[in-house]
C-alpha cells in the first residue's frame, strides 16, 4: 500500500509498505479522507519522531475485521480517532481524559496518510463510530478536530449568551467560532493577522473581525458596551497572541490555551490581574469518546458546516503539496488528502 512518510515539513515521501492485517478485536480501515491538522506541521513536535506516517483525522470503510469484532462489519462507513482513553482511571472519571495513560499510548498503524490503517482493539472499542450515510467521508474527517473543540469549550466554561473572542482563525479557530455560534454564544469576536483568515472568520460567524495589529481590547469595548470578552479562546501558539489574550478577558471570564507551544517557551503571566479580575486560565487537548459522538451528531445535524471549510482536496501522492499549503497558511484553510483521488 502507499503511505506518505514525514521526514520534515519540506520532505514528505510516498513509499510502498505492506498492508497491515488486523488481529483479534482489531479492524483494517480503507482510508477515504484524511485531514491535515495544524499539529501535523508543528515541526518541533513531529521531527523528533521522524520518519513516520502522520494523519489522525480519518474516515473510511471497514476493509477487514478481526476475530471477536461484533459492532462493525466489512463495508461499514466509519470515523476513527487515534488517541483513546481507558474511561476507567481516576483521570477519565474526573473528565481529565488527556492525562490518561491509555490515551497517551494508543495510535493508528501506521497513520492516516496511508491507503489502509490498522485500528488496535482499544480504538475499535472506544474510538470508532458509524458514519451516517448523510455525512460524507470528508465531513467525517472533521469529527476528531471538532471533538477537541467541544472539550475545549467545556473546559473554558462557555455558556449560552456569553461573549467569545477567538484569537487565530485557522481550522481550529473557525471550528471554535462555528461551535460557539451553534451552542448559543452571544457576541463572537475573531482576531488574526491574515486577511484571508479574517475573511473566513467573518464568513463562518464572527460578528467583529480584527487585525491583530489593532488595539484589540479597545475595539471590543467599542462593540460590546464597554466590556471585554467573557471567554477568550487562543488557537495559535504565537507568544504575542497569548499575551494579547490577557488583556481581552472580562472580569470573571476565562482564557483557554488551545494551541500547544514548543518546550521551553516562557511567557510572562500577569498574575495580579488574573487574581484581581477572577480570570481562569485553562488549556485542553484531545477529545474523548463522548465528545467524538457529540461532534458527529453536530455535523450530521448541519449545525457546524465543515464541508465549506475545505479549500483543497489532494490525492495522497500530493501530500507534500498539502504540507506546503498548511505551512504557508496563506490561502488555504482545510486540506484533505484522499488515496481515492
Amino acid at each position: 500500500m502507499k503511505v506518505a512518510v514525514y521526514h520534515n515539513n519540506r520532505d514528505v515521501r510516498i513509499e510502498e509498505r505492506p498492508r497491515p492485517s488486523p488481529g483479534a478485536g482489531e479492524m483494517l480501515l480503507r482510508v477515504e479522507a484524511s485531514g491535515l491538522c495544524g499539529s501535523d506541521v508543528m515541526e518541533w513536535y513531529r521531527i523528533r519522531r521522524a520518519p513516520l506516517v502522520l494523519g489522525h483525522e480519518v474516515s473510511g470503510t471497514v476493509e477487514e475485521v478481526g476475530e471477536g469484532v461484533r459492532a462493525f462489519r466489512v463495508g461499514d462507513r466509519i470515523v476513527a480517532t487515534h488517541h483513546v482513553p481507558c474511561n476507567t482511571c481516576r483521570y477519565c472519571l474526573t473528565d481529565r481524559h488527556s492525562a490518561c495513560e491509555t490515551l497517551r499510548s494508543t495510535h493508528f498503524d501506521p497513520g492516516g496518510f496511508a491507503q489502509f490503517v490498522r485500528l488496535p482493539a482499544e480504538n475499535v472499542q472506544r474510538g470508532a463510530f458509524h458514519l451516517p450515510d448523510s455525512v460524507s467521508f470528508e465531513e467525517g474527517s472533521f469529527v476528531e478536530p471538532l471533538a477537541c473543540v467541544l472539550r475545549a469549550q467545556r473546559k473554558a466554561g462557555l455558556r449560552p449568551a456569553e461573549s467569545v473572542m477567538v484569537i487565530g482563525s485557522g481550522v481550529s479557530g473557525i471550528l471554535q467560532i462555528q461551535l460557539a455560534r451553534a451552542l448559543g454564544a452571544g457576541a463572537i469576536f475573531a482576531v488574526d493577522p491574515s486577511p484571508f483568515r479574517r475573511e473566513m472568520a467573518g464568513r463562518f460567524g464572527a460578528q467583529l473581525v480584527l487585525d491583530s495589529s489593532e488595539d484589540v481590547p479597545a475595539r471590543i469595548r467599542e462593540h460590546h458596551d464597554g466590556r471585554l470578552a467573557q471567554r477568550v479562546l487562543v488557537c495559535t501558539a504565537a507568544p504575542g497572541a497569548i499575551r494579547q489574550a490577557f488583556s481581552c478577558a472580562d472580569r470573571g471570564g476565562s482564557i483557554l490555551l488551545f494551541a500547544p507551544v514548543a518546550p521551553g517557551t516562557s511567557i510572562p503571566v500577569p498574575l495580579h490581574e488574573l487574581w484581581n479580575d477572577e480570570i481562569t486560565l485553562v488549556h485542553s487537548y484531545a477529545g474523548p469518546p463522548g465528545d467524538m459522538q457529540a461532534a458527529l451528531d453536530l455535523i450530521a445535524a448541519r449545525r457546524v458546516d465543515v464541508a465549506a471549510m475545505i479549500t483543497h482536496r489532494l490525492p495522497l501522492e500530493r501530500a507534500q503539496e498539502g504540507f506546503d499549503l498548511m505551512t504557508r497558511g496563506a490561502e488555504s484553510l482545510k486540506v484533505i488528502l484522499s488515496p481515492r483521488l
